[in-house]
């Protein structure tokens, strides 16, 4: 079967077709991900600088323990106590004698509301000793301690400043 050659044109087997418009180039097929790029930088950035913002506002240095973090809550109860025995409840300084009725009148019902001290690892036993005691005469039964991560482990070796080392 033979074809001739406007037959050939015909069906599209070796003529040119020209695009509308002239020379001009098609759609182009990929998706640009650099605007993309340029806002998770940015909020990448915005995160980093307001992350240590977030945090309790007075400054202790917390005592390292093995037990892993507990599941975050809304707006917790907060004791901290410094290593020179101050006593904070949130952000505000609050006397020893101040402290028990200032949580009560916060927390509404103290059986419901759990209470985090925060106490500095160099703070006097005998001062966290009697906050946890005046909160638990008080009412609350709640009462956690908080502790950074990363401690020695209760099955480890002492540390070096430990007794009997």
């Amino acid at each position: 079967m033979a074809l001739s050659s406007h037959d050939a044109f015909a069906a599209g087997g070796g003529g040119r077709r020209r695009r509308r418009g002239g020379g001009r180039r098609g759609a182009l097929s990929e998706i640009n991900v650099t605007p993309l790029v340029d806002v998770m930088l940015v909020l990448l950035i915005v995160f980093m600088i307001s992350a240590p913002l977030l945090t309790v506002g007075v400054p202790v240095e917390l005592p390292k323990t093995e037990a892993g973090a507990m599941e975050d809550q809304s707006e917790p109860l907060t004791v901290s106590i410094r290593a020179d025995g101050s006593l904070f409840v949130q952000e505000d300084p609050v006397p020893f004698a101040g402290l028990a009725p200032r949580l009560r009148a916060m927390a509404g019902d103290v059986t419901a509301k759990p209470i985090y001290v925060r106490a500095d690892g160099r703070a006097s036993y005998a001062v966290v000793a009697q906050v946890m005691a005046a909160l638990s005469t008080s009412g609350f039964k709640s009462i956690n301690l908080i502790t950074d991560t990363g401690g020695p482990s209760s099955g480890g070796t002492p540390a070096p400043d430990a007794p009997g080392t």
